[in-house]
């Protein structure tokens, strides 16, 4: 009677290093689960793309609340920006090792790079996400495995330290050739993923930490469409930039949130995130006039411009 297939939960984000430990792992006659996270700065949508490419099964799970609270104050710091790559790993890792009891995984695994992020993979850096997370020589990195300790995967036999690579470092070369040997010709740039990697959205979410101690996920989710203007307390706008922008500011069903258009002009779509109603009558005329200053033509506009609000309350008014 054949042993049965090692169960292993990939954490997999559908880039090219998970992609390619997917099909290392299921060369050393392994089966494949998929696990990725979604939050306001990540999706899961490439992720579940490569899955169905690989035929593999994929677990996506939403975890917008912790990881908020995470980047408030993370214990290992952030990187280059607000991303708290460290941390988050950890986080990551702990859920997946809760999936894995209770759902009888036999191997946790991730397509991670030795040294190719100098912050978050670097040895100590990995090592250090294997004590946050409780998973001490229990995280199997097929990529660089022959230059990592030993997992307990390895000493039990469950998997071939031979089957597993030695890659390192920046150079992606020994991966676009793995790629090419699997007849893999569709992949993802690597480009980051996350949007705290990116230096504006950093700043822009800085801002609404430091001011907004009851700041949620959906309010981050504002930050990411137009342009940002603080306003009052707590408060702050969004501007669209062109008409796929108005279009997502209007979609939002937020329900703490003002919409405000001119009406009988073109021109952008703003949306006001105010927790205090009492605060729009001290800000609209500041709205106006920004909404009023991105319109078209706007030295054109007559004296009075009628305005479209709508959300917290619906009505015109002309400013």
């Amino acid at each position: 009677m054949k042993n049965k297939k090692p169960k292993v939960l990939l954490l997999f984000s559908g880039g090219l290093d998970s992609i390619l430990a997917a099909k290392i792992l299921q060369n050393a006659g392994c089966e494949i689960v998929a696990l990725t996270f979604e939050t306001p700065f990540f999706n899961a949508e490439k992720a579940i793309i490569a899955a169905k490419d690989l035929g593999i099964e994929i677990i996506t799970k939403n975890i917008s609340e912790i990881h908020f609270k995470l980047l408030r104050d993370p214990p290992h710091g952030f990187g280059k920006n607000m991303n708290p790559c460290i941390n988050c790993h950890g986080l990551m890792f702990s859920l997946a090792k809760e999936i894995a009891r209770e759902q009888n995984f036999q191997i946790i695994a991730s397509g991670e790079v030795l040294g190719q992020r100098s912050f978050s993979q670097n040895r100590n850096a990995l090592q250090l996400v294997e004590k946050i997370s409780g998973l001490k020589d229990e995280i199997l990195r097929p990529l660089s495995a022959k230059l990592l300790l030993e997992t307990e995967y390895e000493k039990s036999g469950l998997i071939v330290r031979e089957k597993l690579l030695d890659f390192s470092g920046k150079n992606r070369k020994p991966q676009l050739a793995l790629a090419a040997e699997f007849d893999i010709r569709e992949f993802p740039t690597p480009a980051g993923g996350c949007l705290l990697t990116d230096p504006g959205f950093s700043a822009r979410l800085k801002i609404l930490l430091e001011r907004d101690s009851a700041a949620t996920p959906a309010d981050a989710e504002l930050l990411k469409t137009g342009r940002f203007f603080l306003l009052g307390e707590k408060s702050f706008m969004m501007i669209g930039r062109n008409s796929s922008e108005n279009e997502k500011l209007r979609s939002f069903k937020n329900p703490e949130i003002y919409l405000v258009k001119m009406r009988d002009f073109v021109g952008p779509t703003a949306l006001i995130r105010i927790k205090k109603p009492d605060l729009f009558e001290k800000v609209f005329p500041e709205v106006a006039e920004k909404v009023r200053t991105y319109g078209r033509d706007s030295k054109n506009f007559a004296d009075k411009i009628t305005f479209k609000i709508w959300g917290m309350i619906e009505e015109t008014r002309e400013i």
